[in-house]
């Protein structure tokens, strides 16, 4: 799906040399958010914040953000309800003379005050209350239309503080989704080079095999990751910030999203609902890995570990649906080449659907 006639987000120019913008601090771990003011002081970003929350998220965490900033900032709280181009429009507005933007949420929070800061030419600061994708790090927001969400360029946020107490206590189906989100690095790194192979598509060996790493260690350590423990936070939360990180390194989501992606984004939009990000793009990764005959069976079992979904019945979608998400998946950002834009047919896509549910 192009985003061309979708005018989101400013366009930054197009010289030959790339600027490439990294998180300056980091604080992930229990209890940093008492740490977010010393934060705001390193980086001098200005005196007035526009902190943008969510409606459940304000009372878990924005309210906590504001008492914390008030006594040295002037705080202005903005409610996010949803994420949509209304809602951007006001956030932007209640923006205007801020010096800088906080982002306390979820995904779809973080999202909304990464493209007000992009759009406003704001620095902005990410507060994550759960790890379900690495939208929390990247330089990439997702904005839903009516055809289905649309991924937009934006820049990642100047600091990261991750509370891993918070982040463990949401439902263990963010965390699991965000899991997933990370495994899809492996199909993403491949897809990428395959387009390079295919296409002559310049890549980065560094945000490769950042990428790649990120996805492995996961991998290894599914055992390890828990409902409601703090480590597993803690684990996922790093991985997910590594992700974005590697994005950071390559100029574009390559390194974190593929052909699994594309299938992801098109179940969304024929299921619209009924799958998280992640949860989706897992599916799809086990999918992707399969068709570049690499070792299919172990993601697989890796996001059973997790408890990740790994077959549509799990999300409550027709196997139909996910058929038809593989086949019109080429339709999703045309312009990136992957293993699912090579042309698949219906009764490939029926068996790759099938293989989900082998033993």
């Amino acid at each position: 799906m192009s985003a061309d006639r979708i005018k989101v987000l400013k366009q930054k120019g197009t010289e030959k040399s790339r600027w490439m913008q990294l998180p300056r601090d980091v604080v992930i771990g229990h209890e940093v958010l008492a740490h977010l003011p010393a934060v705001c002081s390193d980086l001098r970003l200005g005196r007035s914040v526009l902190v943008i929350t969510g409606t459940h998220t304000r009372d878990l965490a924005g309210e906590q953000v504001i008492s914390l900033l008030s006594g040295q900032y002037d705080v202005t709280p903005f409610v996010a309800g949803t994420i949509s181009m209304e809602v951007i429009r006001e956030a932007e507005q209640a923006a205007a003379g801020k010096d800088f933007v906080i982002g306390v949420g979820g995904g779809r929070v973080i999202d909304t005050a990464k493209i007000v800061s992009y759009n406003l030419d704001r620095q902005f600061i990410s507060v994550p209350t759960a790890a379900s994708h690495d939208g929390i790090a990247s330089a990439r927001a997702s904005v839903p239309m009516v055809e289905g969400s649309v991924s937009l360029e934006a820049h990642p946020p100047i600091a990261i503080v991750a509370d891993t107490g918070l982040i463990a206590r949401a439902p263990h189906r963010l965390l699991a989704a965000g899991c997933a989100d990370i495994l899809s690095n492996y199909t993403a790194c491949l897809d990428w080079e395959f387009a390079h192979r295919l296409r002559g598509e310049p890549v980065s060996e560094y945000a490769i095999a950042l990428s790649r790493m990120t996805a492995e260690l996961l991998m290894k350590n599914a055992k390890t990751i828990r409902p409601c423990q703090e480590e597993s936070a803690w684990f996922v939360t790093k991985a997910l910030v590594s992700s974005g990180v590697a994005m950071s390194i390559a100029g574009s989501s390559r390194p974190g999203s593929g052909g699994e992606h594309k299938f992801g984004h098109a179940l969304e939009r024929l299921a619209p609902g009924k799958a998280l990000h992640g949860e989706a793009c897992g599916i799809g990764t086990i999918i992707t890995m399969y068709l570049h005959g690499g070792d299919w069976r172990e993601i697989r079992g890796a996001l059973r570990e997790v408890g990740a979904p790994t077959t549509p019945t799990e999300l409550g979608i027709p196997d139909e649906i996910a058929v038809e998400a593989i086949i019109t998946a080429k339709e999703i950002r045309p312009e990136r080449f992957t293993i699912l834009d090579m042309g698949i047919s219906r009764e490939s896509a029926e068996h790759l659907v099938h293989m989900l549910y082998a033993e």
